[in-house]
């Protein structure tokens, strides 16, 4: 009976709900409804495949013990999508929320049209920031709302962000998309003050069907504007509009940013783009001599991939040399010729080739400590602040997780979360010490003798 099968599973709710994180719960648990439960089957529904596959990769056992243990049997669960689920029913409530007038041609956008889904190359790095984006593309609002995206600089984020757009762009051309930097929204808030012209701009960006705000973290200390933002993420939100932001971390690691803006950042989804594995990287030439009708062989393609890991736009950009170079000439590319045509950007690369030992180094002979006791487990402030700048350091210069970090330096994983943010934070208020963490970026970056 109905009523049976709702008492079960509010009860099977409850027994999760006391079980995992609230944020958990919320995100993957109170999305799911209870279609019925005969006998030993329950059959429970989420409204696109995204839902699906997660959680019967992530939380199904759980459910299946939870259902167990109210109703005193094992339970089969057949878990089923309806995209219904997503659909029509909050429509009518977003039209009498709307006063705009219904745009009677398609909308323009300032979107980059190469940026789609199609030209990204999927790999292990990006899989799961690729599978959320086309979920919030494919039921913009609906599946994720926002989307925060973050990763390190090349990796991809404004393709994700813009192809995202442009999905959405072109399932519904009457919609408008606004893809901004959140430097340009900055600029163009202090010229609508200077014109008298907020009204305008508030308009622009708060009655849109999407809004793509790239580089998130320019917020990081700007009071007013973060106040401006927090209104603009409201009315958008509220109007059930999608909301895509990119940052170079994630939004909890944003110090200077306001407490009530990471929330609101944190509400939806958060995934991280990582640097591609030598595979993935291979797979982006091939990809990208596909566009450049560039024929190359196949052992070339290694060898760039092989040597360029920094980041995507430097591994396309050795590419476009390279054709350029086969363009003007005619020549066929041979493994000396590519050796000479790269030689800049490779020893480049390989001066970025930064690590955490050599952060640690760096940072101790600057501050003129040994690099022991920058390690170890002595706490005085003479040796406790270096340590915190150099976790600082190994966090936003190279790609390692903060499990990763906590192991070069015997601490865990808060402790380095805890030192980045009371660096990041200091830097807003320390003129000087922005200086010193610059020196210290260039000398871990080019190896050049002690600065200052």
């Amino acid at each position: 009976m109905r009523k049976d099968k709702d008492k079960l599973w509010e009860e099977a709710c409850r027994h999760l709900e006391e079980t995992l994180p609230k944020d958990i719960f919320e995100k993957w648990i109170a999305v799911i409804q209870c279609r019925s439960i005969k006998g030993d089957k329950a059959t429970l529904v989420v409204g696109n495949d995204f839902y699906q596959s997660w959680l019967e990769e992530h939380y199904l056992p759980l459910i299946r013990k939870a259902l167990a243990a109210v109703s005193g049997n094992t339970m089969e669960i057949d878990l089923t999508v309806d995209y219904s689920l997503l659909g029509e029913q909050p429509e009518e409530k977003h039209e009498k929320r709307h006063s705009i007038l219904p745009i009677k041609k398609p909308a323009e956008t300032n979107l980059n049209k190469n940026y789609t889904f199609d030209s990204f190359v999927v790999g292990p790095s990006n899989q799961f920031a690729h599978a959320a984006s086309m979920a919030s593309a494919q039921s913009p609002s609906r599946a994720y709302n926002p989307l925060f995206v973050h990763g390190g600089v090349g990796l991809g984020k404004t393709h994700l962000m813009q192809a995202i757009g442009n999905f959405i762009h072109s399932k519904n051309s009457r919609g408008r998309v606004c893809y901004t930097t959140c430097e340009s929204f900055t600029n163009e808030y202090i010229e609508a003050l200077q014109t008298n012209s907020l009204a305008k701009f508030r308009k622009k960006y708060r009655t849109v069907d999407a809004l793509l705000i790239d580089d998130i973290h320019f917020l990081a200390g700007k009071e007013r504007m973060q106040e401006e933002f927090f209104h603009t993420f409201n009315a958008i939100f509220e109007n059930h509009k999608q909301i895509v932001m990119t940052s170079d971390r994630p939004a909890g690691e944003l110090a200077g940013l306001a407490p009530r803006l990471v929330s609101r950042f944190e509400w939806g989804l958060v995934v991280e783009l990582e640097s591609p594995d030598v595979e993935t990287r291979v797979a982006i030439l091939r990809k990208k001599c596909e566009q450049l009708d560039l024929v190359i062989e196949q052992s070339l393609l290694f060898y760039i991939a092989e040597r360029i890991s920094s980041n995507i736009r430097r591994l396309e950009g050795a590419l476009i040399r390279v054709a350029s170079y086969v363009s003007l000439t005619g020549q066929i590319m041979d493994r000396s010729k590519l050796e000479y045509l790269l030689r800049d950007t490779l020893d480049q690369e390989q001066k970025n080739a930064i690590n955490i030992e050599t952060i640690q180094k760096t940072v101790a002979e600057h501050f003129d400590i040994r690099l022991g006791d920058l390690v170890g487990p002595k706490r005085p402030q003479n040796i406790a602040w270096p340590r915190q700048v150099a976790m600082y350091l190994a966090r936003t210069m190279t790609n390692q997780s903060f499990p990763v970090i906590g192991d070069a330096f015997s601490r865990n994983h808060a402790t380095i979360v805890h030192a980045c943010q009371l660096v990041e934070r200091r830097q807003t208020e320390d003129l000087k010490l922005r200086q010193t963490i610059s020196l210290l970026r260039q000398r871990v970056s080019h190896g050049s003798q002690k600065i200052g």
